[in-house]
């Protein structure tokens, strides 16, 4: 079955990223906000300044921005703030397994 416009991994591979970068963003955003309530350009400035530069660095910008942001914090002689979000890691038991049985792996 043949589709009017073919699926383009060019075209639709930026905008996957741009959704996370913007969803990564926003979260940082809040975080930061929550931490700095008072310095609220501040954080709108580093946080558009740092995803920039990470546009710069990589095609996968959402991987650098956390640290960049870090970074530039700390050179604001400020702590980072608590960004962890318990809904977008694994659960703590994620990596236990109820089976105890070896596994092994031959290779040819």
């Amino acid at each position: 079955m043949k589709t009017d416009e073919p699926n383009n991994l060019t075209t639709i591979f930026p905008n996957i990223v741009s959704v996370a970068l913007a969803g990564l963003k926003q979260r940082l955003r809040q975080d930061y906000e929550r931490a700095y309530p008072d310095l609220r350009e501040i954080v709108h400035l580093v946080l558009d300044e740092e995803e920039s530069k990470a546009w710069e660095l990589s095609s996968f910008p959402h991987l650098l921005l956390p640290d960049l942001v870090e970074a530039h914090i700390a050179k604001l002689n400020l702590q980072p703030a608590e960004t962890r979000h318990e809904e977008t890691f694994a659960p703590q038991d994620f990596t236990e397994t109820d089976n105890c049985e070896p596994a092994f792996a031959l290779c040819a």
